[in-house]
């Protein structure tokens, strides 16, 4: 189906709606306010500014924002229509309006018995048949019953994907870790670099590992290239062993059943999803079957429940309660008034590592748009550049750009507050330097502030004169906490899920739809034409001078 008609000159209602005027002009009046004045002035602003959910804290009172910022941002969210765009959505409308489909990856993790209906059709049946094949076969592999050609249990568990595929899962893994079967081992290979897969497989046993596919369509270039080379390193590695032997070690996740057999595997391994399971939003579906195998069904399901959790706090809460539509209204509020770029996401916490990585996908891939839901030229930013990494690393890395540099950098810090471990001076050392940085990023340090701070380490100032312009810091930098008490699968659900109404939420209010991603077809057509000229060793079709010489250049190089 082709992307929507763009219409270059037409105007954007959205920047001319009441409530986006009255936030140009209440921003020319908050601007240059600091969040230090903030605070004395309303001792009670922590309480104010922060929700609890569950076991999650959300403390976003150090942003730069006060009563009047928040209403008139419920009220941009209201006349966008966020309630009722919400509604469609989990109702099963189809509100990919350019790929005519559902969407509807909230129904993976509907734990209600509720049904849920896409075309007329109750889909809840086939989740759940789904959800037991994937708890079927995933007991078998962790309990030593899914035996491989050589009759040895599986001992290390590949999955091939690439996007959603493979950074949900991937993540998931990572994350729950503490809950993982001791004696399996799980891994993923997303790159189409020869060397990816090739390192794996070099300290792997043909007869003990088991490989998942994971391809929607199956025809994914850089799934199948790397699909097709394990499944030469199994035959030629693994001795005398037929076709036939392919199905003990391959299993697809998939949608299309006759390329998965055409490739040597056996239907009855095929786990499937849906059109209207988008490929960043289905490590809740049977694309989570890694995650499955390596910390157990039980926790997969608590998992769902977690997110199913917030599913409903989406829901049923009131905008100015609900976590986020707050989350997400900050964020308009700084990318499209305060001119921010990026956002930084911070966790401190080392299982959480993955988590920039997933929402890089998750964010850019879905509003990383210029036009709108109706095919006009957006006139206004949207989708921020999202970016980050372990807090306590990145302290010794990029923090110094977000204390002293010249750019406005809004932040999500994350923490859990116990730790899978039993070392608590670690534990103490994280948590102080989760609750300085966030200080820090808000109060600076003034010239007068930092004399004080030399004088009482007994530096004499004419010393240090030179020095004090480079320890000033302006301070003023927003963040948001998200702390919660234990990074439990079912904590983890609420987590991610809380991201993707986040991403819905922006999406809704700059009218975009958030769940295609056109921008990366024109790459995959051109990346085809250019493989076939360095198969060929011909120019076969028109170029610029640059593409030109860097193909001649691969080729000259390459046959060296």
């Amino acid at each position: 189906m082709r992307p929507a008609r763009v219409i270059l000159n037409a105007k954007s209602p959205l920047i001319n709606t009441p409530a986006w005027v009255a936030l140009l002009e209440h921003f020319e009046r908050i601007e240059k306010v600091h969040m230090v004045e903030l605070f004395d002035q309303d001792p009670e602003r922590f309480k104010k500014y922060s929700i609890q959910f569950n076991d999650m804290l959300l403390d976003y009172s150090k942003n730069r924002v006060t009563d009047v910022t928040m209403k008139l941002l419920f009220s941009l969210a209201e006349q966008a229509g966020v309630e009722k765009w919400r509604d469609k959505m989990f109702s099963g409308e189809k509100i990919n309006n350019t790929e005519g489909r559902a969407v509807l990856h909230t129904a993976l993790r509907n734990r209600s018995g509720k049904p849920v209906f896409v075309d007329d059709e109750n889909v809840m049946p086939l989740v759940d048949a789904e959800l037991e094949k994937m708890r079927d076969f995933s007991d078998k592999v962790r309990n030593g019953q899914w035996i491989g050609y050589a009759g040895l249990p599986i001992t290390n568990v590949v999955n091939i994907g690439i996007g959603g595929s493979d950074l949900g899962p991937n993540m998931v893994c990572r994350a729950l870790e503490p809950y993982s079967h001791k004696s399996l081992r799980v891994h993923f290979v997303s790159n189409v670099d020869g060397s990816h897969i090739g390192q794996m497989l070099s300290y792997l046993r043909p007869e003990t590992t088991l490989f998942i596919v994971a391809s929607k369509t199956f025809t994914t270039q850089e799934t199948l290239t790397n699909a097709n080379t394990a499944k030469k390193w199994f035959l030629e590695g693994a001795g005398r062993v037929t076709e036939g032997d392919i199905a003990k070690h391959f299993v697809a996740v998939s949608t299309n059943e006759k390329e998965v057999e055409k490739f040597g595997i056996d239907p009855v391994n095929m786990f499937r999803f849906w059109d209207w399971v988008g490929g960043r939003y289905s490590l809740w579906s049977a694309v989570g079957l890694a995650s499955a195998i390596y910390v157990g069904m039980d926790n997969f399901i608590e998992m769902l429940e977690g997110a199913h959790e917030m599913d409903n706090h989406f829901q049923e809460q009131p905008l100015d309660q609900n976590i986020p539509v707050i989350l997400a209204m900050l964020g308009i509020w700084y990318g499209n008034f305060f001119h921010a770029e990026s956002s930084a996401v911070l966790p401190y916490d080392h299982n959480l590592r993955m988590l920039p990585a997933y929402l890089e996908q998750a964010d850019m891939e879905s509003n990383g748009k210029s036009v709108d839901r109706e095919g006009r030229q957006a006139t206004y930013s949207t989708g921020k550049i999202i970016w980050g990494a372990e807090g306590i690393n990145g302290q010794h890395a990029f923090y110094q750009l977000l204390h002293q540099g010249t750019r406005l950098i809004p932040t999500d810090f994350i923490a859990s507050i116990q730790s899978h471990g039993n070392h608590k001076e670690h534990c103490d050392i994280l948590a102080s330097n989760f609750l300085a940085q966030t200080e820090a990023l808000m109060k600076g340090r003034t010239m007068e502030k930092t004399r004080e701070q030399l004088k009482e380490a007994d530096i004499e100032l004419h010393k240090a004169e030179k020095r004090l312009p480079h320890m000033i810091f302006s301070g003023n930098q927003p963040s948001n906490s998200i702390v919660i008490k234990k990074l439990t699968p079912k904590a983890l659900g609420s987590l991610l899920a809380m991201y993707e109404h986040k991403i819905f939420v922006q999406g809704i209010v700059w009218n975009l739809n958030s769940y295609d991603q056109w921008g990366v077809e024109l790459g995959k057509k051109l990346a085809k034409n250019i493989l076939e000229e360095l198969e060929d060793g011909e120019n076969l079709y028109e170029h610029d001078s640059s593409t030109l010489g860097l193909l001649d250049w691969f080729r000259k190089n390459s046959a060296d």
